[in-house]
């Protein structure tokens, strides 16, 4: 849910975003989230909190949204996204999202549970994808990217509007 301390801020007739992403994989496999109201996936992740920095934000969306206190490998991408929202009381709107997406080290006995809920209110579920699945899931970059991911960050762009 929205907080009063999440960076999501208007801006004219819109919104600015400011979130974090985790890159959470094994082997070419990548862990994306989902919602019972939404027919996509998203990464692990959410917004930055006022006070935080963008990898203490990833640390802690990763901790609620699969029970695990991981460490950061490396910074991975930073992206800026364009898109209408297609939620709640913003549904409509246009979004500016900046997003930081982090590496994480994951250990081999990582096997998470999600608990939490998405904005929408509806409960979310974690997902194993695959490179070359078909399931729908932002962002779309992930497709290709993580199929040999590398050491330098990258910086990505999307306009949906």
């Amino acid at each position: 849910m929205v907080s009063a301390l999440d960076l999501t801020l208007p801006a004219g007739s819109g919104m600015v975003n400011i979130r974090v992403g985790a890159i959470l994989m094994k082997g070419p496999q990548f862990l994306m989230a989902g919602n019972t109201g939404s027919d996509y996936l998203y990464s692990v992740g959410g917004r930055i909190k006022f006070g935080e920095t963008a990898e203490e934000a990833v640390l802690r969306e990763v901790y609620e949204e699969t029970g695990y206190k991981l460490k950061v490998d490396r910074l991975g991408f930073i992206y800026e996204n364009r898109f209408v929202c297609d939620w709640g009381s913003n549904s409509g709107k246009k979004y500016y999202e900046i997003g930081f997406f982090f590496y994480m080290a994951v250990p081999d006995s990582f096997n998470p549970v999600c608990t939490s809920s998405a904005d929408n209110g509806h409960q979310e579920f974690l997902r194993w994808v695959s490179p070359g699945d078909t399931v729908k899931y932002y962002p779309e970059f992930f497709a290709s990217e993580l199929k040999n991911p590398s050491y330098q960050v990258r910086h990505m762009v999307t306009n949906n509007w």
